[in-house]
């Protein structure tokens, strides 16, 4: 038995690729600060200040052009834009602009407002708050390990991480800044900047080098030193025998690895595709929605409209067919990175999940049957015992740097599952009704 599960952890190892890196192991549990004595301003971010000594707890300084060496080298350079190669200087200006609030029409939000440090670098909220007290349809995703996205936004509608930055600034929702103009102005008058741009692009300011800049400091935010990659090189004490049990159900009946796969190439355990799980099929029309979006779109399919709709509409619940139109993509979204998923709640693209065992429960059941649920979407049969496993193995792919921010989220979700889950669709789990049918009975009985 022991041969076996050695041999099973080597031909895991040999596929994942994984590779310890000495100087990340030296840095682990450094965020220790409880979360109650965080300064937060008015829209729940931690302070600019608080929250770069956070980041310099976390990552103290070192050579940014090594900062991902944990990637395969051809891996690496393939995700970096020749235009923007990581060096010091391009890096500590993205930083700056990461964390400066004037960047907002009301000087209220920076990209760090909803990619909190301490916060597992988001907001921790169902949707983000923006200027003058506004939400936004959408969960903000993490920026943790976002250098190997192969598109971004929760519909993939920008290709790299230097595009994505300048979206939200000029987003009314979001930053609101009226144009690229307005956002320049609003510190081409600070001279520490003016030396900050020409000192990393060799140029005057200018906007497409903010985005680059914010993008190649968000490449150098790699958290990937997990207690589950530990247990992989070979630390048997990493994880507990619940989360390696839970493991195997990963990669088994729960069909996780289906969509959530990880592999020397990519390594996040994101398939980087788009599905429909059927969350936004719980309440919305997609066909209404889908001629609604035709329609204003060929009025206007500019790159800053289409963010605008995205963001601010329920035309967000069509997910990636707001980019290609087609049919077969309604509520498709992009499958999030499953690294550090412990420290990033609520889930979903609408942040309707709350907990961990939430996920797993909608994924059970097989989601919500619509026309355009994804064919690898059905029942699993889980039960209780094994739901547990699955979210103590989930729980094990944080990095060892947030392991207090860990603890406590589990303490917090397992707390909320026990006292706020809803029951479970035992029949629909264990395929005892198809979900299709059990939703086309209830509209039956609805409409008598």
């Amino acid at each position: 038995m022991d041969s076996t599960r050695s041999l099973r952890r080597v031909l895991w190892m040999a596929v994942v690729g994984f590779a310890l890196l000495g100087a990340v192991l030296s840095q682990a549990n450094t965020a220790k600060e409880p979360q109650q004595n965080v300064p937060r301003d008015a829209l729940g971010a931690a302070s600019p200040e608080y929250q770069q000594k956070a980041l310099a707890k976390l990552m103290p300084e070192r050579d940014v052009s090594k900062i991902t060496e944990v990637f395969d080298p051809v891996i690496r350079n393939a995700f970096i834009p020749k235009d923007n190669d990581l060096t010091a200087k391009r890096v500590e200006l993205g930083k700056k602009l990461y964390f400066d609030k004037r960047l907002s029409a009301d000087g209220t939000v920076s990209c760090a407002t909803c990619h909190d440090v301490t916060r597992g670098f988001t907001d921790q909220l169902a949707v983000s708050k923006g200027i003058d007290g506004q939400l936004g349809k959408r969960n903000a995703p993490t920026t943790l390990n976002s250098i190997l996205l192969q598109t971004l936004f929760w519909d993939g509608r920008s290709p790299t991480l230097d595009n994505q930055a300048k979206q939200p600034i000029l987003n009314p929702v979001e930053m609101g800044m009226a144009d690229e103009n307005a956002a320049m102005k609003a510190i081409r008058g600070d001279p520490e900047y003016q030396k900050m741009f020409r000192e990393a692009y060799g140029r005057d300011m200018n906007y497409e080098d903010l985005g680059r800049a914010i993008g190649a400091f968000e490449r150098t935010l790699v958290f990937m030193d997990s207690p589950f990659r530990r247990f992989l090189a070979g630390d048997d004490r990493a994880i507990s025998a619940e989360a390696q049990a839970g493991f195997e159900l990963y990669n088994g009946k729960a069909r996780c690895a289906a969509c959530h796969p990880m592999s020397p190439s990519n390594p996040l355990g994101t398939d980087n595709r788009f599905h429909n799980v059927g969350v936004s099929a719980r309440h919305q029309d997609f066909e209404a929605l889908g001629r609604r979006a035709v329609k204003l779109l060929k009025e206007d399919s500019s790159e800053q409209k289409l963010d605008e709709l995205a963001v601010g509409t329920d035309l967000s619940e069509l997910g990636r067919f707001m980019v290609t139109r087609n049919r077969v993509d309604m509520g498709s979204f992009r499958t999030p990175l499953i690294l550090n998923v412990g420290i990033t709640p609520p889930y979903m693209h609408d942040g309707s999940l709350m907990t961990l065992w939430d996920v797993i429960d909608h994924y059970n059941k097989g989601g919500e049957a619509n026309p355009f649920l994804d064919g690898g979407i059905e029942p699993l049969a889980l039960t209780e015992e094994e739901i547990n496993q699955l979210v103590a193995f989930l729980f094990t792919l944080t990095d060892v740097r947030f392991a207090d921010e860990n603890q406590r989220q589990f303490n917090r979700q397992q707390a909320a599952a026990k006292k706020n889950r809803p029951i479970r669709d035992e029949a629909i789990a264990n395929r005892q009704v198809i979900p299709f049918e059990k939703r086309v009975m209830g509209t039956k009985a609805t409409k008598k």
